[in-house]
């Protein structure tokens, strides 16, 4: 059973910096797509970066253009989300997931889904 486990949220002002780390275990077949998804409250949820794992090629939502960048470290099944100049539109419940078909910024790709780590952002 696949497990993915977030951590690194917590609480920063506005131009701060935070980095989510999530961990991937129990996988018998490399995922096709991880990538982060946010869900602000109040607001529907969106697609924040997607990582094609054989194309290595990263997407990311316009909306983090510039100020996130998702990296992987492979060897140790571990995807990171660095987020810089945080706003707080930023603020959300932040999740990792995995997919085995699809790679895009749709949460119907990702099968696989972490519980969250909470991001916040003050003026």
């Amino acid at each position: 059973q696949v497990q993915l486990e977030e951590a690194g949220g917590g609480s920063v002002e506005s131009g701060g910096s935070l980095r989510l780390s999530c961990t991937v275990s129990g996988y018998t077949t490399v995922p096709v797509c991880v990538g982060w998804f946010r869900h602000p409250p109040g607001k529907e949820r969106e697609g924040v970066a997607s990582f094609y794992i054989t194309g290595q090629r990263t997407t990311y939502a316009d909306s983090v253009k510039g100020r996130f960048t998702l990296s992987v470290d492979n060897p140790n099944s571990i995807l990171y989300l660095r987020m810089n100049n945080l706003k707080p539109e930023d603020t959300a419940a932040y999740y990792c997931v995995a997919g085995w078909h699809r790679c895009d910024l749709s949460s119907s790709s990702y099968k696989d889904w972490g519980r969250g780590t909470q991001v916040t952002v003050s003026s």
